[in-house]
C-alpha cells in the first residue's frame, strides 16, 4: 500500500510549512487518474499525522475527476480510468485532469 508512504510525505511536507504551529486542518486534490485511494490515504491519515504538528487536524480530501482531450477528433470527454479511449475509437488522448496529488490549503493556528 504505497498510500502509507504518500501520507507520511504529505504529513511531513505540511509540518515544514507549518514551522512549529499546530495544523487545525488540510486539505489535498487527489485525481482518480493519480492511481491513489483517497480512501486509504484517509485511512492512514491519523495514525501517521500522531505525535506531529498535524495531530488531532481535520483531513478533507477533493476527488477530481478525469478529462481527456482526443489528439484525432478534438473532443473532451470524461475517463474513469487512465488508459481510456476516445469515444471515436482513438487511443491518442491526452489527459487534462484526473492525476493531481497535491496539497490544496492548509490552516494553522494563530502564532502566538
Amino acid at each position: 500500500m504505497h498510500e502509507l508512504s504518500i501520507t507520511r510525505n504529505i504529513v511531513a511536507i505540511v509540518e515544514e510549512a507549518a514551522a512549529g504551529r499546530q495544523v487545525k486542518r488540510i486539505t489535498l486534490d487527489i485525481g482518480k487518474l493519480s492511481g491513489v485511494a483517497p480512501r486509504a490515504v484517509a485511512f492512514c491519515f491519523d495514525v501517521v499525522a500522531k505525535g506531529t504538528a498535524l495531530d488531532g487536524a481535520r483531513l478533507d480530501i477533493n476527488e477530481i475527476a478525469g478529462r481527456s482531450r482526443c489528439r484525432d477528433c478534438g473532443g473532451e470527454f470524461d475517463a474513469a480510468v487512465i488508459y481510456q479511449g476516445c469515444p471515436c475509437g482513438s487511443r491518442r488522448v491526452d489527459r487534462l485532469r484526473g492525476e493531481e496529488l497535491k496539497i490544496r490549503e492548509m490552516e494553522l493556528e494563530e502564532a502566538t
